[in-house]
């Protein structure tokens, strides 16, 4: 299996980032598929007022997912750099320690996460009429913390080794039994609401198993059980880098979920529009997670190997290159979107059509903006793997700023539109602090390297 393990340190900067990213980004889109199949089958089994409470669970359920996620991103950034080092010893070490705080930090956030669950929904507004289910899809998720844990870090282990190839057979695998699943369970034994959650986790836990099998093959992380120890200092390490991921994550989510608190107060029909949009959202981002996965594991291989010059000349070349796919999708969502959207609505054909319109609306804005968001994800996972995973958490505040601001402000000029632009201003706050971050280091780079940067 050691033929999936990929090498970043030498080679063309475009193809290697193009070959990383492109089955990842297959395999993102099979991801979003868990949500997008969930929206799908409720909305059109279910009705308008369960689509409503699926969508009011977004950013709690986003929140506790997006720590899970930053910790293992965090947590692979020295597994990458170990790996462009060469130094396979150090590597099954910190692989190891990783796994160690990952069981740790899964408990403590199931425990957190269902203790919060029924105070956030009400503090978010959510309309009485849909508290029940919006509660019970949360209560099984969050039940399936560990699980998600165990896919993210065990992805995350495969990616930092230049492996794109087997998460995506993972997605694969798992969204064939997500879609089957929930047909069975909503459609057929008609769990409702409960039956798609249950059937999300069954699938992340396949893919679980799947990536740890592969895992489990690769010849440089084959341990002896010397090696098999808690390590202090390596601990100390991995969540110096991981919290300010995790951290970062958990600031925009809480800005989301306000950002949720104010659209629960225009109604149901707008939630269902805004919902309608924002599981869209998983797909036009699904490329641009990619390339941040991509850049990461880059960035991280080459300063391992002490290749800066490279570095500088990756992100180039994925600027380019997020720039041409986000052009594409934006156009795309502009021609089809609106056929996208109403896949995700059905019942009351008036309620519809209002949701419908309310969704596009939404939806040619972002596709509008979507290059800076690209560009974000550029930026910001070049910095994490290069080991500076402070000035991406900051952004993470400017997101927060921006897109809280924009939410409690502009719709009282604006009206329930004025909601919109907040993903849009919080895109482009991030994105001066990134590119401002990155301008430092080339800078400094050129000062320390004797080399010219490229």
């Amino acid at each position: 299996m050691q033929s999936k393990v990929t090498n970043m340190t030498s080679g063309n900067p475009a193809k290697l980032i193009l070959v990383f990213a492109i089955p990842l980004m297959i395999g993102n889109v099979f991801q979003q598929l868990y949500t997008v199949v969930d929206t799908i089958v409720v909305g059109q089994a279910l009705g308008v007022g369960a689509l409503a409470a699926l969508g009011a669970t977004d950013w709690l359920n986003w929140l506790f997912s997006g720590i899970i996620q930053g910790f293992a991103q965090g947590f692979c950034i020295l597994m990458a750099q170990e790996f462009g080092a060469k130094n396979y010893k150090q590597l099954r070490k910190v692989i190891y320690n990783s796994l160690l705080l990952c069981v740790i930090c899964s408990v403590l956030i199931l425990v957190t996460s269902e203790a919060v669950a029924m105070p956030v929904l009400r503090l978010l507004n959510t309309p009485e009429e849909i508290l029940p289910d919006s509660l019970l899809y949360l209560r099984i998720i969050f039940m399936g913390m560990p699980i998600i844990m165990a896919y993210n870090i065990s992805a995350s282990i495969l990616r930092a080794l230049g492996d794109g190839k087997t998460p995506l057979h993972a997605m694969i695998v798992a969204s064939v039994t997500n879609i089957i699943l929930d047909l069975l369970f909503v459609l057929v034994f008609h769990m409702g609401i409960a039956g798609a959650a249950v059937a999300t986790l069954l699938a992340q836990l396949l893919s679980a198993a799947y990536c740890f099998f592969f895992i489990y093959k690769i010849d440089i992380l084959k341990s002896a059980k010397e090696e098999r120890t808690p390590d202090k200092e390596v601990c100390v390490k991995l969540l110096k880098l991981g919290y300010p991921v995790a951290f970062q994550n958990i600031v925009i989510f809480i800005g989301g979920m306000i950002v949720q608190s104010v659209v629960n107060s225009f109604g149901v029909i707008f939630i269902a529009g805004f919902t309608a949009t924002n599981k869209l959202y998983g797909i036009l981002e699904s490329a641009a997670t990619s390339y941040g996965y991509a850049m990461t594991t880059y960035a991280g291989q080459n300063l391992g190997a002490g290749n800066i010059v490279r570095i500088r000349k990756g992100v180039r070349w994925a600027t380019v290159i997020a720039f041409l796919t986000s052009s594409l999708i934006s156009i795309s969502m502009f021609l089809f979107g609106k056929n996208l959207l109403n896949m995700f609505l059905t019942g009351d054909a008036t309620q519809v059509e209002e949701a419908l319109e309310i969704a596009f609306r939404y939806l040619k804005m972002m596709s509008l903006f979507l290059f800076t968001l690209y560009l974000l994800y550029v930026v910001r996972s070049t910095l994490q793997g290069i080991g500076n995973t402070v000035m991406p958490m900051i952004s993470g505040i400017a997101e927060f700023i921006m897109r809280v601001g924009a939410a409690l402000v502009l719709p009282l000029f604006m009206g329930q539109e004025g909601i919109f632009y907040a993903e849009i201003l919080a895109w482009i706050g991030a994105d001066v602090i990134l590119l401002s971050a990155y301008i430092y280091h080339v800078r400094k780079w050129k000062k320390t390297t004797s080399a010219p940067v490229s």
